[in-house]
């Protein structure tokens, strides 16, 4: 009676576990990205919220500059770049470098038995030239590792 009852339990468990990751993915997937957008339950009133002060801007006041509200999006400063996304050429080196040596030497007579240290050389340049001609990469500098040529490489190798 005991190993049932704990068959039960864990069978009970699982498959509330269950219901709860579908229920959890039904929400990401079905979810209403606008909830102003969506009406609200029938008989709910919705009131709207009163005015209150505006917040105030938290990033440091720029000296010699007047301290004046920011608009979103306004003359805002460029994001941080994300370490391996910038554009490579011949004299870089650095991680992105050996990920992009990584990647070129997966690929058949592109960059076989090539160097993996981090540095953009010659050799790199002329297999980064290679894997564009061959797979008809357009839009960055011949044997330069720029958004399309990343792009392509990405889609063929992991």
């Amino acid at each position: 009676m005991t190993r049932r009852t704990g068959l039960r339990a864990a069978g009970v468990c699982g498959l509330a576990a269950a219901s709860g990751l579908g229920l959890a993915m039904w929400l990401l997937i079905h979810h209403d990205a606008d909830p102003a957008a969506s009406s609200p339950p029938s008989g709910h009133v919705q009131s709207p919220l009163p005015p209150g002060p505006t917040p105030k801007d938290p990033s440091p006041p720029v000296p010699g500059q007047p301290n004046l509200p920011r608009r979103p999006g306004a003359s805002d400063p460029p994001l941080p770049e994300i370490p391996g996304t910038g554009v490579l050429r011949q004299g870089d080196s650095g991680h992105g470098v050996y990920e992009l040596q990584v990647r070129l030497q997966q690929l058949p007579d592109i960059y076989a038995g090539g160097a993996i240290d981090g540095r953009y050389d010659a050799e790199v340049r002329a297999a980064v030239t290679r894997f564009q001609k061959r797979y008809g990469v357009r839009g960055d500098e011949s044997g330069v590792y720029g958004a399309e040529t990343r792009f392509a490489l990405m889609l063929r190798t992991k």
